[in-house]
């Protein structure tokens, strides 16, 4: 298993996009970010961190306002959630 890039935990893990795939196709973030930039994104904790991030923030927010590690890394809640989870075994 390889280390999650949020918690740094070994888990299941699985890719997330830094802009949601739902939104590729909008035309806001077409003219806004390049495809390869819609196509970033890091492996995360499949049934951890994924979801609990999906929970903090929408779809759209995601895209436009926490569209890199260090500023999803930097969401109150996503950081909260780190600080915890890091400590459960």
């Amino acid at each position: 298993m390889a280390k999650c890039k949020l918690c740094g935990r070994e888990k299941q893990l699985n890719f997330h996009h830094f802009i949601p795939q739902t939104l590729h196709k909008n035309k806001w973030f077409k003219k806004n970010f390049t495809k390869e930039e819609m196509s970033k994104g890091i492996h995360i904790c499949a049934h951890y961190c994924h979801p609990e991030i999906h929970k903090y923030i929408d779809a759209k927010e995601m895209g436009r306002d926490y569209n890199t590690l260090d500023l999803l890394r930097n969401h109150p809640q996503v950081k909260k959630y780190i600080k915890w989870v890091r400590k459960q075994v």
